[in-house]
């Protein structure tokens, strides 16, 4: 979303009326004018609009804008060592417990602060705390089930003036395929949620599901898929899903494409491969505004980004490919544009553990890409190194709200994957760079990136359909 410079017209006639002192007509027409602006403001209201993002003007305020920005802070303390026998402790002494592995550990007594229980989650249908996200809770959809869009990033469809949010359908048991093999749950399909205004979620159901039965196919329910994206295609009129496809072990390491007539489904599997010959392990897509689209892609062995546009139909990769973020060792990309700049949230490789977001930038999509280090503000230092306990999945762009964003994550839960959380707040691109240089050489310096950390918050106007 970028943001439009106004330039002002120097040949622009001044439209005031002019009237001499004595001219005894200057009040009715005063009156009258005032009498025509209502009227015609009064019409347009009644109108109907075609643009899905109104804004409410009794929250849009000042106000509602710097609330964004008043981030809440975080006092979490570990608790006091469990009591253990003299014999437990004689033959392994008890190390001093980090909050990330009480975090972990799924009989801790802090379970509750990352994991609130169901009495606290948040329902649409009793509408408690109206329009407010609350990061970590349970969010129910219209039916009253917890969302199933884990990994996952969001859609507006045009056409239906709609939000369809997709991501992965974990409602099964958690379990580990060997002695040292990642959490893990069966696949069950992507899961799509339909919404007007990105609070109140509408279950539409698994648009791909897993294979039952071909051990041999990609969707086999043993296997993984993960980090499920769609795009429109406007030359074809067709809404293709990209994914990361995998083995149990991980060692597949494939991307996958599926296609649809309609943004619900059902999407049809298409194929999985190796981009570029190369190992694709977390990634996402993304829709330039000239109509290029992106894949961006975790690959050799997660020690780096791999950028490449996709073809003109959006279902395969092109020829094109360009490594970026070399050794650095970065996963989970979420990519938006800012104002003719291309932005990007990452995570650290620490498997199912919480680590430190990074903000990188770039003037081209294809790099070079700089660091401008951790973007999360609030909470408490352990917050802000962990990304609030999460890890990114998408950023998704506000239309008619500039310099904002929904900053997208997934709070895993490895005890349980089925009860991950969602975290959402808000992300601006505004303010002074990260780190200032004290020389310039020739390399750009960007504005902030921002996601604020709040308990309970919301965005400072309504959608509606």
């Amino acid at each position: 979303m970028e943001g439009k410079l106004r330039m002002r017209n120097k040949y622009k006639k001044p439209t005031t009326l002019r009237c001499s002192a004595g001219n005894r007509c200057s009040l009715p027409v005063a009156v009258v004018s005032v009498v025509v602006c209502l009227f015609l403001l009064q019409l347009y209201t009644l109108l109907p609009q075609k643009d899905a993002f109104k804004l409410d003007t009794r929250i849009l305020t000042g106000k509602s804008f710097r609330e964004l920005e008043e981030v809440d802070e975080e006092n979490i303390q570990v608790p006091p060592p469990r009591k253990r026998s003299p014999r437990a402790i004689k033959r392994k002494p008890k190390k001093p417990t980090t909050i990330i592995e009480e975090f972990l550990d799924e009989t801790s007594q802090m379970r509750h602060v990352f994991f609130p229980d169901i009495k606290t989650a948040i329902d649409p249908n009793k509408g408690n705390d109206s329009f407010y996200y609350h990061p970590g809770r349970i969010w129910l959809d219209t039916e009253g089930n917890p969302i199933q869009a884990h990994g996952g990033g969001i859609l507006y469809d045009d056409r239906s003036e709609t939000y369809y949010w997709y991501g992965e359908y974990k409602d099964g048991p958690t379990y580990h395929a060997h002695k040292k093999g990642a959490a893990r749950v069966d696949i069950i399909g992507v899961g799509c949620y339909s919404s007007k205004d990105l609070w109140t979620w509408k279950n539409e159901g698994i648009v791909l599901a897993a294979e039952e039965n071909d051990e041999t196919h990609d969707l086999h329910k043993s296997n993984v898929l993960e980090r499920p994206k769609v795009l429109y295609n406007e030359n074809t009129g067709k809404y293709v899903m990209w994914m990361h496809i995998d083995d149990t072990n991980y060692t597949k390491a494939h991307v996958g494409v599926a296609v649809s007539d309609c943004p619900n489904g059902p999407f049809e599997y298409l194929y999985s491969k190796n981009p570029h010959g190369f190992d694709s392990r977390d990634m996402t897509v993304f829709r330039d505004d000239d109509g290029v689209a992106y894949l961006i892609y975790s690959s050799v062995e997660n020690s780096e980004l791999h950028v490449s546009p996709l073809t003109k139909d959006y279902l395969d990769v092109s020829n094109i490919v360009s490594p970026v973020l070399i050794g650095h060792h970065r996963e989970a990309p979420a990519l938006f544009k800012h104002q003719g700049t291309y932005y990007m949230i990452t995570s650290g490789c620490t498997g199912w553990a919480p680590n430190e977001a990074l903000a990188h930038a770039s003037d081209s999509i294809m790099g070079p890409w700089e660091t401008m280090g951790n973007p999360c503000l609030g909470g408490n230092k352990i917050f802000r190194e962990t990304t609030f306990f999460a890890q990114s999945t998408f950023v998704l762009p506000l239309k008619g709200l500039p310099n904002y964003y929904i900053f997208m994550a997934d709070r895993w839960n490895p005890a349980d994957l089925r009860d991950s959380r969602y975290v959402w707040l808000p992300l601006k691109v505004a303010g002074p760079v990260d780190q200032p240089l004290d020389y310039d050489f020739g390399f750009p310096l960007w504005p902030r990136v921002s996601i604020f950390w709040h308990k309970r918050w919301r965005l400072p106007f309504r959608l509606s359909g």
